[in-house]
């Protein structure tokens, strides 16, 4: 399985008629594969969207993408020169994460940090995040635990939800045995804060 962040850089006040675009095309898209999650910033780099495909492999991603590309309500119809920029990177979950998804009622806030490492630590990222996630799952759970496959290499997402930010800072004021993992070779750290749109299946 592999997972495909697409982030548009939207122009102020172009958010809300980009959700109703997807919206509107997203029943068309997922007669090819459903969509993960689709969020909107709130904190950090502002009028992003960000939305989230699952793919069994890169073979997979290429075919569908290319039969949703042929249907006429593909892609969304957002309003010409809205999108600033397009990213996209692929990302491997981490063996321990839980499928993104499904219908998941987590939380109406989500925090996506990600870090980037010196190379080679990914490795050992993953194998102190294992031994030290369930003390941490025992307040919220992990939205998401991915590395990067293309992109920006050596970096590390990880995803959690709150029921609100004044859950936020009671879970993250809280002192959790073994957390946070202490990997080492960690060079820098990015956060957002992001809604979910009233169509993600993350919500």
């Amino acid at each position: 399985m592999i997972y495909e962040v697409r982030t548009y850089d939207l122009k102020p006040g172009a958010v809300p008629q980009a959700e109703e675009a997807f919206a509107e095309a997203l029943p068309h898209r997922e007669k090819y594969g459903p969509i993960a999650a689709f969020w909107h910033t709130e904190f950090g780099p502002l009028n992003q969207i960000i939305h989230v495909w699952g793919y069994d492999s890169l073979d997979e991603r290429a075919r569908v993408r290319a039969e949703a590309g042929k249907d006429p309500n593909w892609p969304p119809k957002i309003t010409p020169g809205n999108i600033l920029n397009m990213n996209s990177e692929i990302w491997n979950p981490a063996p321990f994460m839980k499928p993104m998804g499904g219908d998941q009622a987590l939380g109406s806030v989500y925090e996506m940090r990600t870090y980037t490492y010196q190379p080679g630590s990914i490795p050992e990222v993953l194998k102190r995040w294992e031994a030290a996630l369930p003390a941490r799952e025992k307040l919220s759970p992990l939205a998401a635990g991915m590395y990067t496959e293309f992109g920006g290499l050596n970096r590390w997402m990880h995803i959690w939800p709150y029921n609100d930010l004044n859950h936020r800072a009671e879970i993250r004021g809280t002192k959790i045995e073994g957390w946070p993992s202490g990997a080492p070779g960690m060079v820098r750290q990015e956060n957002k804060i992001m809604a979910p749109a009233s169509f993600s299946p993350m919500h």
